[in-house]
């Protein structure tokens, strides 16, 4: 299966026509699927509002006091996505912004580095699941099993408003309520429902964070991290909120400026890099997770793939796993999307990120200490990025288990260099939890 030459270029673009993620968009690119007519939709309103915006900027260039008239009532200092590497810490860095939420030891607004640091920044889990069609592939870089955005909120400071119902009126007043505030809503949505998205591509379980940031006509403006904004229903919003079966019509607000000190900030940051550090090392029990699947997270997990990409006779080897040419393209396909992805993964496997939430939280109240780690993770980072390089979606068949080799050679070289990373992070976070008294 062969790839276009400017295929990232191509998946990127196809991604801003279609709102499809990086990892589905170039799936089906390869694949040649045709794009939905939906994604004509997306398309206009993705180029409504940044018509609107464009209009904005040449006026205020041109000196004049009043702004252009934008066709949409968008809340006010909500500001656009900008160079997102976490989808999820990167949405609630832009919804603080716009509520005035700063960190108070800086005067600056929390950072995407920070918030994703504070909910648990990285971690490791991967396992493939057949299907009836195809074997799927799953790796996640972020931290697990804890609900990312959960603690998140948890940790940031800010005040916040969550409200869950069972009733698609009460939750429209909830949401009316907080925008009639001034604030932003953050709403948790099944994808496939959403009417820029071709549902055939995706699971009907994957869910998505959006963002509600204001109104137009008889239509809601949305945040999907796009870079622009989208237009949708109250009744197509309220489907694709009612589809969530857990969690129904959850929505999230920040109801006030009211900021986080230096002193809790710090105290969060150490919670949070000891958990991320148990849970990497495995010093720390996983609640929920089965202990048949527990060997998939950590540093463990990283053991458990490489084996699996060595073991050339059992099922649940690779070799075996992906036995045929299209199989075996389409599973490397995917293992390389999830560097791409800003959800479960990313560029690095999140640890550039992490590298920069430990020198700001360096920055905090006697925490100086974390900066001794900062070069670690950033070490890591070009490490992850050249086992992302090493994978070949064209490699040929009868060559895949020299080629599963030589990734587990370097999932087992990065195991090490994590295994290090996070014993000397975890005994630095325990000597600042013990100077702090805790």
């Amino acid at each position: 299966m062969g790839q276009p030459a400017n295929l990232k270029k191509q998946t990127r673009q196809r991604m801003e026509r279609t709102g499809e993620s990086y990892t589905t968009a170039r799936k089906n690119i390869l694949a040649g699927k045709p794009e939905s007519p939906r994604a004509a939709r997306a398309a206009a309103a993705r180029d409504y509002a940044k018509e609107a915006r464009d209009k904005a900027k040449a006026q205020e260039q041109k000196g004049k006091n009043a702004p252009a008239a934008a066709p949409a009532d968008e809340l006010p200092e909500y500001p656009a996505p900008e160079d997102v590497v976490q989808y999820d810490a990167a949405l609630w860095h832009r919804v603080l912004v716009q509520a005035g939420v700063i960190n108070k030891h800086t005067g600056q607004p929390l950072s995407q580095a920070l918030l994703s640091g504070l909910a648990g920044g990285i971690g490791f889990m991967a396992f493939t699941h057949e299907g009836a069609e195809e074997t799927a592939v799953t790796l996640v870089t972020r931290h697990n099993p804890e609900p990312y955005t959960q603690n998140l909120l948890a940790r940031c400071g800010a005040t916040v408003t969550e409200r869950t119902t069972g009733s698609a009126e009460r939750a429209v007043e909830y949401m009316d309520a907080a925008l009639d505030a001034g604030r932003a809503v953050v709403v948790r949505v099944a994808i496939s429902a959403l009417p820029w998205i071709d549902g055939s591509t995706v699971d009907e379980a994957e869910t998505l964070d959006l963002v509600v940031v204001g109104e137009h006509k008889k239509n809601l403006l949305v945040d999907d991290g796009s870079g622009a904004l989208n237009l949708i229903s109250p009744k197509e919003l309220a489907i694709a909120r009612a589809m969530r079966k857990k969690e129904k019509h959850w929505q999230a607000w920040i109801p006030s400026s009211r900021s986080p000190k230096g002193p809790t900030l710090a105290a969060n940051a150490v919670e949070a890099i000891e958990e991320t550090t148990a849970r990497l090392l495995g010093t720390s029990e996983l609640s929920g997770v089965p202990v048949h699947f527990a060997k998939n997270f950590g540093i463990t997990g990283m053991h458990t793939l490489a084996a699996r990409l060595r073991d050339t006779e059992a099922k649940t080897g690779w070799t075996q796993i992906f036995a045929s040419q299209q199989a075996l393209a389409s599973g490397l396909n995917q293992l390389a999307g999830f560097f791409s992805d800003t959800r479960f993964s990313g560029e690095g496997a999140l640890r550039g990120l992490y590298s920069d939430f430990l020198a700001e939280a360096a920055e905090l109240p006697g925490l100086s200490a974390l900066a001794a780690h900062v070069d670690a993770y950033q070490q890591l980072s070009s490490q992850w990025d050249q086992f992302a390089d090493l994978i070949d979606p064209e490699i040929d068949f009868a060559k895949r288990a020299e080629h599963f080799a030589v990734l587990a050679d370097a999932i087992e070289r990065l195991a090490q260099a994590e295994e290090q990373a996070a014993t000397a992070l975890a005994a630095t976070a325990q000597a600042l939890s013990v100077k702090a008294g805790k």
